[in-house]
């Protein structure tokens, strides 16, 4: 049997607008201009969000590294009862420097095996200064940790004897006999 006329209009109507859906797809991936302009402005977007982010990252991290008086005196401490430490530390991040900028043709030339032993002295120098630093870091750590816990113990101790000493003050003594 027939179906109702407004059912059928309902039909045509939603069989009309997926068939315009599909072919405005169809008319997109054919239309190469379209398409490569949607993708340039992707990656631009895409290169903007991520030059704001290092931006962000850079200046919050920059913020956060201004050191307070309290750490510049921590660290001044630190040098003047370390100095070889510090010499040590310094040589460690100048031979590092100094293994990051590129040597030129120029050096290669003048140098040549002499600069590639003087590398190689560097680089091993370099990793044994950081090798030292780490052990005087790693002593250094040890030494803070045992001395916390030496006053902890201390301050556990004094404080249990200030119990017991108000706790036998407050306490009524025994009648005498």
């Amino acid at each position: 049997m027939g179906q109702n006329p407004s059912d059928i209009r309902a039909e045509l109507e939603e069989t009309r607008s997926r068939v315009g859906d599909e072919v405005d797809a169809l008319s997109y991936k054919t239309d190469v201009s379209a398409r490569v302009g949607d993708y340039v402005d992707e990656k631009k977007q895409a290169v903007k969000d991520t030059i704001a982010g290092a931006k962000d990252k850079v200046t919050g991290t920059a913020s956060r590294t201004v050191p307070s008086g309290e750490r510049v005196s921590r660290v001044k401490d630190t040098a003047e009862r370390n100095p070889i430490g510090l010499a040590v530390g310094a040589a460690a991040v100048g031979f590092v420097a100094g293994l990051l900028i590129p040597s030129t043709q120029v050096e290669n030339e003048r140098m040549g095996e002499m600069s590639d032993r003087l590398v190689d002295a560097a680089k091993d120098t370099a990793g044994d200064a950081v090798e030292r630093g780490k052990q005087v870091a790693q002593e250094a750590a040890e030494t803070a940790k045992e001395s916390g816990r030496e006053q902890s113990q201390e301050l556990a101790s004094n404080l249990q004897n200030r119990v017991q000493e108000s706790a036998g003050s407050s306490s009524p003594s025994a009648p005498a006999q």
